[in-house]
């Protein structure tokens, strides 16, 4: 009988709400998510969630320098789950610059694919904010298809100091 992998979830608050990781054996960031651990274990697949606040410790540093305007990138090692499609749509985003955005059809023009597929990957990104799924935007400039709603995506963009926001 096979057993669903273990992840170890953490919560903690940030200026903009509870923000939860979860990270694997190893140490490498499996999903994040805004709220508490059931949005999370949602977010995380058919894993077995067990409560660790010190396996997460390093992400929560990082998030937390990231909300006191001390950084703007993450360094943590991750390890999201998806198809090789939607590991190529999250490293496009991984190189969009904090304060910046893109709209679904630059990066589908990038990586030779449609709007409409970018944007699915994008919804399915399972370590939002590490990888910044906040800063992709529509054509028109709107802010559409947030997980977590568009309110909390303009928040993030503002701390960045991206015009999209304004």
């Amino acid at each position: 009988m096979k057993t669903s992998p273990v992840a170890y979830g953490s919560t903690f608050p940030t200026p903009v709400g509870d923000f939860s990781v979860a990270v694997d054996e190893g140490g490498a960031v499996t999903a994040a998510a805004f709220g508490g651990l059931a949005v999370l274990q949602k977010r995380s697949g058919k894993c077995r969630m067990i409560r660790d606040a010190s396996r997460g410790s390093v992400a929560r540093r990082q998030v937390e320098d990231y909300f006191r305007g001390g950084r703007r990138g993450f360094t943590l090692r991750l390890s999201p789950t998806g198809s090789t499609f939607q590991r190529r749509v999250w490293r496009a985003l991984e190189g969009i610059p904090y304060g910046q955005t893109q709209s679904y059809g630059e990066i589908a023009r990038v990586l030779g694919t449609s709007a409409r597929a970018v944007g699915r990957a994008n919804a399915t990104n399972p370590v939002c904010l590490l990888v910044p799924c906040h800063r992709v935007i529509g054509a028109d400039g709107s802010l559409t298809g947030y997980a977590f709603g568009e309110d909390l995506k303009r928040r993030l963009l503002r701390h960045e100091g991206a015009a999209a926001a304004r």
